[in-house]
């Protein structure tokens, strides 16, 4: 959905109903699409394995898909999944887009909760900025859903008048790999502006996670007009660190090649590491549909699954 306005986000009680609005078109999306390999209610599916008994075929969606799947049991496709959302200030930063990257953020990270609810999954909340400030175990039930709506819609709230946050996403990440109960699905949300310098320490925290054995999803949120290509215009300008305060004018034209160089490379660098560690790594633009985000989600809970 790519047209939410960033009032609708801004109203108490609105993140439920946008989070369902944007589940409710994904799937809509995908029953008239080609696309292979499942849709929300295949989540609670397999495909069929010629000699396994035929006791458990689904006829009606072998009717609708022309194709055999059995139907699991409960204790078959329950999944922990940990949503952890980077919320310093750096987040708060939207360039011409609608929303910011945290907003982004939280609404993706709703809407999947929404997606789990409705397959029957476990959800948990870790948010984090210089500190992990929240954490809560995933769980199924009505009332801890909402309870994670209403904190991510706090943070919505909030950003616009608290004092700037610094990131520190490494040991909070540490922290997150030691209270998730183990194989769970750790799906982070950040826009990875650490020092790169510290880069191999991040991935510690990464291996950390894999080394308790979960799976990990990293989504990097990011403007990329301005934060990759350097899309500043011609004329000097002013910018000013969100998380330091530190100002420093510049005229683009005279780094931008630079920048650009050396962001890719880092991130690139960020990239092979994680294809490294079987982490899976995607580059999500503020300014595409949350839907890229499910897509994303539901390719990793098929291999999973």
């Amino acid at each position: 959905m790519s047209t939410i306005q960033k009032d609708q986000l801004a109203q108490f009680g609105n993140l439920e109903l946008l989070a369902k609005q944007v589940v409710e078109g994904f799937i809509t999306g995908m029953h008239k699409s080609p696309f292979h390999g499942f849709s929300v209610e295949f989540a609670e599916h397999r495909l069929y394995n010629p000699g396994e008994s035929t006791r458990h075929i689904d006829w009606k969606l072998y009717g609708r898909s022309e194709k055999m799947f059995t139907k699991k049991y409960e204790e078959e496709t329950n999944l922990r999944c940990q949503m952890v959302i980077d919320v310093s200030s750096s987040m708060y930063y939207s360039g011409k887009n609608e929303l910011s990257k945290l907003e982004f953020s939280v609404l993706a990270a709703a809407s999947l909760s929404e997606l789990l609810k409705r397959q029957r999954d476990a959800v948990g909340l870790s948010l984090f900025h210089n500190r992990l400030f929240l954490h809560t175990p995933a769980k199924s039930s009505g009332a801890h859903h909402r309870f994670l709506l209403h904190e991510m819609e706090k943070q919505l709230h909030e950003y616009q008048t608290i004092d700037s946050k610094l990131t520190e996403t490494i040991s909070c990440l540490h922290d997150v790999a030691e209270l998730c109960h183990k194989r769970s699905l750790i799906v982070i949300f950040t826009d990875l502006l650490d020092d790169p310098s510290r880069l191999d320490e991040f991935m510690q925290s990464i291996q950390h996670m894999k080394h308790n054995k979960h799976e990990v999803v990293l989504f990097h949120v990011m403007d990329k007009a301005t934060e990759i290509d350097f899309e500043l215009g011609h004329n000097p300008i002013n910018l000013i660190d969100m998380e330091t305060g530190e100002k420093m004018k510049l005229q683009p034209a005279e780094i931008k090649e630079k920048y650009t160089t050396e962001i890719n490379r880092y991130f690139n660098e960020v990239n092979l590491k994680c294809t490294q560690y079987n982490v899976d790594f995607y580059a999500i633009d503020i300014k595409d549909p949350i839907q890229d985000v499910l897509v994303k989600y539901l390719l990793k809970r098929q291999k999973l699954y």
